[in-house]
């Protein structure tokens, strides 16, 4: 379990106040909307009504005690600069701050900040895998030219061994698991025979999976 900060409560803060707890995380949700803290309340470990612009209300969250603080301020760069900057001043360890354009990004890391998120950027990203390429559920970005995606098992494929359809060589994409319900398993024999019932874990560049999903 690891000790967390989100600083705002907006839906990017909020979803992931509420993700981070589910996943065994100890999480501390700080804002000044009093109505967005209370719905938080019962979904996260603890919260707090505050306005983070002021260093001595950070300094009294100790935030040297958490293993990440996150600076999730939506609609105020100004706030997100100046509440990034006072963290890392305070002495946090590790400072995660959102944004959406690359010339706040800079300004971010140059003021401090250890990592930046885009979030809007990185689901528009993920959206537009997706529904590029029939048949695909799931898309995660590697690189700027490798991905791992989630697809439905092509209908040329079933009943079929992955030997015998050498995917590696006419397609220049890995078959590297399987998923079946709500089970994911490595993909260790080549002569398994591939069903309807079964998605498909492939890696490989952006441009080759789509290719084989669209033929």
């Amino acid at each position: 379990m690891r000790s967390m900060l989100v600083i705002g409560a907006g839906r990017f803060g909020s979803n992931l106040a509420t993700k981070l707890t589910e996943l065994g995380n100890e999480v501390l949700v700080v804002d000044m909307n009093e109505d967005a803290i209370n719905k938080l309340s019962p979904l996260v470990t603890r919260v707090q009504i505050g306005d983070c612009m002021d260093i001595d209300n950070l300094r009294t969250l100790g935030v040297r005690n958490f293993d990440i603080c996150f600076v999730c301020i939506s609609d105020n760069f100004q706030s997100s600069m100046e509440i990034t900057s006072l963290l890392k001043e305070l002495g946090a360890a590790y400072v995660v701050s959102k944004t959406d354009r690359d010339i706040h990004a800079d300004l971010l890391k140059k003021i401090g900040a250890d990592d930046v998120v885009y979030p809007e950027r990185d689901m528009a990203r993920r959206t537009a895998m997706r529904y590029s390429a029939h048949g695909a559920f799931d898309y995660i970005e590697l690189s700027s030219e490798y991905a791992i995606m989630e697809i439905s098992v092509p209908a040329s494929w079933v009943g079929h061994r992955i030997r015998d359809l050498d995917v590696r060589s006419r397609h220049n994409v890995n078959v590297v698991g399987i998923r079946e319900g709500e089970k994911v398993k490595p993909l260790t024999s080549a002569d398994h025979v591939f069903t309807t019932e079964e998605h498909l874990i492939v890696s490989g560049e952006h441009k080759d999976i789509i290719r084989m999903m669209n033929q």
